[in-house]
């Protein structure tokens, strides 16, 4: 079975996660392909390879050229059904939406139907969720399985006001996972990143036994001096040892 192992030493974020998988042989031409399914303009990704600290990988850019409408959580999940997209991304996509959608509304008491995703912000998020999810099934991935999550620390600013990190959300979505603050004082794990793992990762653990044949690294915004501030995958074939027979 092929497996992914999301590193998740400096967190996670959408844009991470699609950015390491590119890295990993994702082609670009196929991610788009697969992204034009759904009934979205207005906006263009650009990869670029590039460093954080000394490791090499890409770094993902959703552009946006015009205006977007604001959008709901009920807007996206309609965008996700109308589409041609596969079955398989469909239901993982809109699980994370779901999840997202939830995590926020239970933080802000409001009712999940009044959540709002930025204007910007939503576009972000469905190219990397929906980007993410249909990569991972073009890849052949199976199972995901993460490391404990780096969370960062200090405060973020958002349109909800300055807050403290991880956010609300973000520690909702990880609520009875493994997490931990090292490193750096700034905001590592994004609430789509732990959206990503809340909705495909099977189990938190170290690096499990698995033949690995593909690495990628996907690289963060932030450009921090001394910190290699990226997400790294492993793919491979899942290695289960034989039991040992009584003799």
């Amino acid at each position: 079975m092929s497996i992914a192992y999301l590193d998740c030493f400096s967190g996670i974020s959408g844009d991470m996660t699609l950015g390491a998988l590119v890295h990993a042989g994702l082609k670009e031409d196929l991610l788009c392909l697969e992204l034009k399914k759904l009934n979205l303009s207005g906006y263009r990704i650009e990869i670029q390879s590039s460093k954080r600290g000394s490791i090499s990988g890409n770094l993902v850019h959703v552009i946006i050229d015009k205006a977007q409408p604001a959008r709901n959580l009920q807007d996206i999940l309609c965008l996700i059904d109308g589409s041609s997209l596969s079955p398989g991304v469909k239901e993982k996509s809109k699980r994370i939406f779901q999840l997202l959608g939830t995590a926020e509304s239970e933080v802000h008491h409001v009712d999940i139907s009044s959540i709002h995703f930025h204007e910007i912000g939503a576009v972000d998020s469905i190219i990397d969720i929906v980007g993410t999810v249909a990569g991972m099934e073009s890849l052949g991935i199976r199972r995901v399985t993460a490391s404990p999550v780096n969370v960062g620390s200090g405060t973020v600013k958002t349109e909800h006001g300055i807050l403290p990190v991880p956010a609300p959300a973000t520690l909702s979505l990880l609520k009875g996972k493994p997490t931990y603050a090292g490193g750096i004082s700034m905001e590592l794990t994004t609430p789509t990143g732990a959206a990503i793992l809340a909705g495909l990762a099977q189990d938190f653990s170290v690096q499990p036994l698995m033949k690995i044949e593909r690495i990628g690294y996907g690289l963060g915004k932030a450009d921090l001096p001394g910190w290699p501030n990226c997400l790294r995958i492993l793919i491979g074939e899942e290695d289960i040892p034989a039991r040992r027979q009584d003799r």
